[in-house]
């Protein structure tokens, strides 16, 4: 029983992250636009200091693209972090992720395609993709990995 709650806990994760995207998603055209205007007039404010000709609307479309990539590589970790929990280890684990973060890509752009000033791009699903792999790749190689060295072996038990 105790193992059950555990997954549902580890799964759960997930699907937070993923409202976490699909609200994102839901907001306006506007409204987004104004999100990421105020977090790239963060950054030139930030760059401003150290070059005093930085335009915020200049990284808009970076910080909006970066955005998707990072959502989902945070996404792909997730994921793949549940599959590892359900036993579901190696190539397998990290196709089936890879599998889930594209459908949810596609879903999530398709979803965009009913919010007024937003576009289905698939340029973003490509985007978002390459981000999932990344936290996958990440998780996988270096995650893993690391975490190995904090656990007892089996002569230490």
């Amino acid at each position: 029983m105790k193992e059950k709650g555990r997954k549902i806990a580890i799964w759960s994760v997930v699907v937070l992250w993923m409202i976490v995207i699909f609200k994102l998603s839901s907001q306006s055209g506007e409204q987004s636009n104004d999100l990421s205007l105020g977090v790239s007039g963060l950054i030139a404010a930030l760059i401003e200091k150290i070059s005093p000709s930085s335009d915020a609307l200049a990284f808009n479309h970076i910080i909006r693209k970066c955005a998707h990539f990072f959502a989902y590589l945070v996404l792909g970790m997730v994921v793949l972090f549940a599959m590892r929990k359900m036993g579901i280890s190696d190539t397998k684990g990290i196709l089936l992720t890879m599998a889930v973060c594209v459908v949810y890509a596609i879903s999530d752009e398709w979803h965009q395609g009913f919010i007024p000033g937003r576009t289905p791009k698939r340029l973003d699903i490509l985007i978002d993709s390459c981000g999932s792999l990344l936290g996958t790749i990440l998780y996988s190689r270096i995650l893993e990995k690391k975490w190995e060295l904090f656990r007892p072996s089996k002569q230490e038990q």
